[in-house]
């Protein structure tokens, strides 16, 4: 890959990554293009955050892209959530007063299915529930949508990453036109992320953080995409990580997260990000795009 060369001497990479990665032929045929603007848990400023409600306001604010997060319950169904307890987003402490700290993992799916996921957020939503990620994925399907799916706590749940895919696999999400793109599995643990691939190669994948640019050939073998805080970023760092091929030979990404302002949406999009994650899709879009 054409940034491996350079990247042999680590110790140059450091302070000088601009100078060292010019932006490749690929990303310059796209400089100009908007980012793709990310729907953080649905549009989860404006409907509770991973549920149904929110995947139906991104769609109706006509945003294609929706991110979720995925937890494991007791008897091992995935639901979306991301907490690993049930406190924040749901009424569990009433329900279930005596099962404190009311961690996801302690519930079975059917005890989790009984919560009120919505209320916290607004009358409006009262009786929203917490999704499975079947039921997750089919309103995106229905919609049109795409997903970025992010594996939470990894560490607590083993064998997530496999699990996840079968899900994906028996929803129809593993074949040619999703993996073609629209089908992103992102983590904040690398091994997680390199799993993903291992397990299913042609998977687009992100690993969210901000290695170290001398670190970045490595995650180049398992990871299409790296996504940071938007507060991390600087132009250098975004030409650093689109200058190595990822895993699927085109240069690697970034999404930054999260960004709910026009003035940092315009200017990370200044700093040549390739999508923005947000909690106000609307914002980010009109601030990029207008």
């Amino acid at each position: 890959m054409h940034a491996r060369a350079v990247a042999a001497s680590t110790t140059a990479l450091l302070g000088t990554a601009a100078l060292l990665f010019p932006v490749s032929p690929a990303r310059a045929a796209g400089a100009g293009a908007s980012p793709v603007v990310i729907a953080h848990r649905g549009a989860s400023a404006y409907a509770p955050e991973n549920t149904l409600a929110a995947v139906d306001k991104a769609a109706e604010l006509g945003i294609r892209w929706v991110e979720n997060d995925v937890q494991r319950t007791r008897d091992g169904e995935l639901v979306v959530l991301h907490d690993d307890n049930l406190r924040r987003t749901t009424d569990v402490e009433e329900v279930f007063p005596g099962r404190a700290p009311w961690k996801v993992k302690d519930f079975t799916a059917a005890e989790i299915a009984r919560l009120d996921a919505g209320s916290w957020f607004g009358p409006a939503y009262a009786g929203a529930r917490v999704p499975t990620l079947e039921q997750f994925v089919h309103r995106v399907e229905h919609h049109h949508q795409k997903l970025l799916l992010e594996i939470k706590n990894p560490e607590l749940y083993p064998g997530i990453e496999r699990q996840t895919l079968k899900v994906l696999s028996n929803e129809g999400w593993l074949d040619r036109s999703h993996l073609a793109g629209r089908l992103i599995v992102q983590s904040f643990s690398a091994d997680s992320v390199r799993t993903v691939h291992e397990l299913k190669p042609g998977v687009k994948t992100g690993f969210l953080g901000t290695p170290p640019v001398s670190d970045l050939l490595d995650y180049a073998g398992f990871a299409d995409q790296i996504n940071p805080s938007h507060g991390s970023l600087s132009p250098a760092y975004v030409a650093s990580v689109q200058a190595f091929d990822g895993p699927h030979g085109r240069p690697m990404e970034v999404f930054t997260w999260t960004v709910d302002d026009a003035a940092t949406a315009q200017r990370v999009a200044g700093y040549g990000v390739d999508g923005i994650i947000t909690n106000k899709p609307d914002v980010v879009r009109k601030a990029v795009r207008g």
